[in-house]
């Protein structure tokens, strides 16, 4: 069912995800909300049509359709974006990328990537070129139940009662958006049940019929509120959940009155250039994520404004030629159910083994020189026992466990406080506690510092659990009296948007937590953050030289400049890694697990240095 103004309505829906992708329209994930509305609304349409003319819905006949639809061109770029992928992304990084693969031609991709995005380690990591495609998961398997659904409902032509159920389902899953948005962020993002409600809302515009075309003006401020939400709306808005009300019942009001829009609105939506981008529409979303990703990997570097613009003009070209030579030849061709889905099982068989095959190709050995430690991979990236232990808390824990290390006999305490860039210091320190007859007690959480601040909400991390942890760590520091906290913060956290002055947020954080602590302990020990490559330093290291890993020695942060305080001791650390430059190999260590975090092995490397500053600080004796 082709209706000229709804391909206008595809073509703005692409050009927000796009915008948004290249980091242009900071709201402009609400495109894919667009296409989920409209995918639910020509979908249903053509079922409920079939349903009222033949009394029945031919199941083949829907899956022939869709498989001609989407298939052909999703291989190609799923095979493209693979052989690609295998050249310029890291060896390391093979298996992982021949999971992707497999999970994407499976159309279960998005509960991967919910999976991977929930992991704190990957924050900050580049994303796969595949992690796209789980939104076209998600339509995937609404494919499966929804055409069901109404068949089993309206197989008597109760049209009414296929109404209600839709409805219901549709309500019942919105409600569960709702719940998920609010506890579990991510897996509400990505999965089906909680995303079923936006194309429901499209398939029950099937049943209401414009009886009078009056207010067609409507139209435009419907469209405004699209517009400004996708300026609006960022990473940080809780999503779906409530927030994605606005752009789905506005595209279902759009779709609605699609028959009877504003002239110019109309004419618009109809021109040219809409109805060709409307058209090569699924091809576009589907080349412009690889060609945004890959040429980071290339160049090792993100992508500057030129560079995004000459990827989006690739994208549009690879679009066009794929529409042409592969999607509308495929769509159109006829062939038996039969013979389709054979096809279907043969590519889909053939898209897993090339997975297969990637992950079996995966090198976990570094191959260059300077490293005179373990130069495998596994080693290099493992975490602290603190991770393993659950010391480590996650983005939903409120307060940590007993989590005692070192000399358990020890007199006195020594307590490590913060985010994971506290806890990459746990090696070297508790082998200091361990020679020393020290207790170490591990107050750690990811993505939380211990500076009183307030983070935005973005992904996985909610400030809630993250405030309620700190406070739960003041009370234990207040009970234990600890001899010495040791304390230290990723340096680069940025404050919510309305926010207008970063340094002043940061000091009065770092401030008030300072003071909390000031009667709680003996010595304060202010760890400033280790200078941050801004690369995965293994991935590095796995194409490129050992020069091309090295960074450029960090300048004076600007977060320690407004922390000096009399009541604290500050360690800066930069000395240890950099000289002129940071090398990523030092006597002989891979000096990064990650793109942030100091290996394992560097840690311990470190304990002379860190020890001799400890016993300058009287922290601990000198012999």
């Amino acid at each position: 069912m082709r209706i000229a103004e709804i391909q206008g309505l595809r073509a703005l829906a692409v050009l927000l995800v796009i915008a948004f992708h290249a980091k242009f329209l900071p709201g402009g994930f609400i495109g894919v909300d667009i296409f989920y509305v409209i995918s639910g609304y020509l979908i249903t349409g053509l079922l409920i049509r079939e349903l009222r003319e033949t009394g029945s819905i031919s199941l083949t006949n829907f899956y022939s359709r869709r498989i001609k639809r989407l298939l052909p061109s999703t291989f190609l770029v799923l095979l493209s974006t693979s052989v690609l992928a295998l050249i310029v992304m890291p060896a390391n990084e093979r298996e992982t990328l021949g999971r992707n693969i497999v999970a994407t031609s499976l159309y279960v991709s998005n509960y991967l990537f919910a999976w991977w995005q929930n992991d704190y380690q990957n924050l900050g990591a580049t994303p796969s070129p595949f992690i796209h495609f789980w939104s076209l998961a998600v339509e995937e398997q609404f494919y499966l139940f929804w055409p069901l659904l109404i068949y089993l409902a309206g197989s008597t032509l109760k049209l009414r009662r296929v109404f209600r159920v839709l409805a219901l389902v549709t309500l019942l899953s919105f409600l569960l958006s709702l719940v998920a948005t609010a506890n579990w962020p991510i897996w509400s993002f990505y999965t089906l049940p909680t995303r079923a409600w936006e194309l429901g809302l499209g398939a029950l515009v099937v049943f209401f019929k414009e009886s009078e075309v009056r207010y067609r003006w409507l139209a435009w401020p419907v469209l405004l509120i699209l517009f400004l939400i996708s300026f609006l709306y960022n990473e940080g808005t809780p999503f779906p959940g409530k927030a994605a009300l606005l752009p789905t019942l506005a595209t279902a009001f759009l779709i609605y009155r699609i028959s009877s829009l504003p002239k110019y609105l109309s004419a618009i939506f109809s021109s040219r250039v809409s109805q060709y981008i409307g058209d090569i529409s699924y091809p576009l979303y589907l080349w412009h994520w690889p060609a945004l990703i890959l040429p980071i990997y290339i160049l090792n570097a993100p992508l500057n404004v030129s560079q995004r613009l000459f990827c989006i003009l690739a994208t549009f070209i690879l679009a066009g030629l794929t529409h042409r030579f592969i999607e509308n030849p495929f769509r159109h061709m006829r062939a038996p159910f039969r013979k389709v889905a054979l096809v279907a099982l043969l590519a889909t068989f053939t898209s897993v083994v090339i997975g297969l095959g990637i992950a079996s190709s995966s090198e976990q050995n570094l191959k260059v020189s300077g490293i005179t430690s373990s130069a495998s991979l596994k080693e290099i990236t493992r975490l602290p026992e603190i991770y393993a232990d659950g010391c480590q808390v996650g983005k939903n824990a409120t307060a940590s466990p007993s989590c005692l290390y070192g000399d358990l006999h020890g007199s006195r305490t020594l307590v490590l406080f913060g985010d994971s860039h506290a806890a990459q210091w746990f090696p070297v320190l508790n082998a200091i506690a361990l020679k020393k007859s020290l207790k170490l007690l591990v107050l750690t959480k990811s993505s939380c510092p211990a500076a009183n601040v307030q983070l935005p909400d973005i992904g996985a991390f909610r400030n809630g659990p993250c405030r309620a942890w700190r406070e739960n760590s003041f009370a234990r520091i207040a009970k234990l009296h600890p001899w010495a906290v040791l304390l230290s913060n990723f340096d680069h956290y940025r404050p919510s948007g309305n926010i207008t002055d970063p340094l002043g947020w940061w000091k009065t954080g770092v401030t008030s937590t300072l003071k909390r602590l000031d009667n709680l302990t003996q010595h304060t020990i202010l760890i400033q953050d280790t200078p941050w490559p801004n690369r995965d330093i293994p991935s590095c290291l796995t194409k490129r030289t050992v020069n091309d890993c090295v960074t450029s020695r960090p300048v004076a942060s600007p977060w320690m400049a407004a922390t000096s305080s009399e009541r604290v001791t500050i360690l800066d650390p930069v000395n240890w890694f950099c000289q002129r430059k940071c090398p990523a190999i030092l006597d002989g260590m891979v000096v990064y697990r990650d793109s942030t975090h100091m290996s394992v092995d560097f840690s311990l490397r470190l304990e002379p240095l860190l020890s001799i500053f400890l016993a300058n600080a009287g922290i601990i004796n000198s012999s």
